[in-house]
């Protein structure tokens, strides 16, 4: 059966530096691309999976952001306030865990920069699909070069026949890039570190006890980092 996923995470606190000069006056995840917050984009992907509670933490110019997140009306957002210590991804992860905002297991987890379409079918569901939480403490969303769109790094993951993620070697390319997206166990959260620290320092782990996974996107998807990679995302996604 696939996984019934309750809550979404979206990792909004991050001070948008690359994408300078257009954060001076509003946080990263509400720059427009194709004339919707990139936030948005990322909203509603996970409400068009049936998802109705959303948690999303913040930080830079955090007022702003929370204003438009009260426009939402098709879920519930609670706010995860990262106002006086930036946490990184790992970080952020646990204090919204200790928080009790994560109701059932799994909880899918994404970036607010990457936009994604879906190929045959809905992305989200398909992570659900395949969902084992018996043999997985996270479930990657991993994309092939030839479907990245504003991606210039060398990959990030090996990923086996039975989906078993491991990591690149340093110097060598791999085929698959992290797109920002994931589903994870509580699991993957215990005995955490305090204070700031990358996801990475969880999979890692994961990577040791064989608890990592991955599933290949099927859909094409967007590396929106900086002001120079928007006008390439809006012609891709009109069809150009």
């Amino acid at each position: 059966m696939p996984a019934t996923i309750e809550t979404a995470m979206v990792m909004a606190a991050g001070l948008g530096t690359r994408m300078r000069p257009l954060t001076a006056d509003r946080p990263k995840p509400l720059i427009e691309v194709a004339g919707k917050a990139l936030i948005d984009h990322t909203l509603d992907r996970i409400a068009a999976a049936g998802i109705d509670h959303t948690v999303v933490n913040v930080h830079y110019l955090p007022d702003a952001l929370e204003a438009h997140l009260r426009n939402r009306a098709d879920m519930a957002v609670d706010v995860s306030d990262e106002r006086n210590l930036l946490l990184e991804t790992g970080g952020g992860l646990v204090k919204a865990h200790r928080a009790g905002f994560f109701r059932g297991d799994p909880i899918l987890c994404a970036n607010s920069d990457n936009i994604w379409t879906d190929g045959e079918g809905d992305t989200i569901l398909a992570m659900a699909d395949r969902w084992d939480g018996d043999a997985m403490d996270a479930l990657l969303l991993l994309v092939g070069h030839d479907r990245a769109l504003g991606h210039g790094g060398s990959g990030d993951f090996r990923m086996d026949a039975n989906g078993l993620l491991s990591r690149r070697i340093p110097g060598e390319a791999t085929p698959y890039i992290f797109t920002g997206v994931q589903l994870i166990s509580h699991r993957l959260l215990r005995d955490p570190l305090e204070g700031p620290f990358s996801t990475n320092v969880l999979w890692d782990r994961a990577i040791a006890e064989g608890r990592l996974y991955g599933i290949a996107h099927q859909g094409r998807w967007f590396d929106v980092g900086t002001p120079a990679s928007i006008a390439p995302t809006e012609l891709a996604l009109a069809g150009g």
